[in-house]
């Protein structure tokens, strides 16, 4: 079975400021599923994030909504093209809002960094060598 896209629900104190968090690191907003409890993001052709009020995002669960700063609630990856792209991420993110978490992480074949945005939901940016990608981490070397 393919999966054809990923929608990525996540509950927001503030909308307007998580909007303009991921706005800064140049994503853009579909107003036609967004409105003043919901903002939906487009990361790319088939990867969206759905920015929730936390009174709405409850509405979807019975679940308690935990305080992603206090929990581990999930750590999203976005891969991108260069290393030099995931400094710049990193960067873009702490200018619009956002922390790193820890230190930058290089494996030789991968080089990653964490950030959070606003609410406190991690990202780790990354950059894997596609050799690597396609053949695993040994083919790199």
């Amino acid at each position: 079975m393919a999966t054809n896209n990923i929608f990525v629900n996540l509950p927001v104190e503030d909308l307007e400021r998580a909007t303009s968090f991921y706005t800064a690191l140049g994503y853009t907003v579909n107003p036609n599923f967004s409105d003043e409890k919901a903002a939906n993001i487009r990361l790319s052709d088939s990867i969206y994030l759905m920015l929730l009020v936390k009174p709405y995002f409850s509405t979807f669960t019975d679940r308690e909504v935990v305080d992603p700063r206090r929990s581990a609630e999930v750590l999203n990856s976005l891969g991108v093209d260069s290393r030099e792209e995931v400094d710049a991420f990193a960067a873009r993110a702490v200018a619009a809002g956002g922390a790193e978490l820890g230190d930058p992480e290089d494996y030789g074949f991968m080089y990653s960094r964490d950030i959070e945005d606003p609410d406190g939901h991690a990202w780790q940016i990354m950059w894997m060598d596609p050799v690597a990608a396609e053949n695993g981490p040994p083919a790199a070397a």
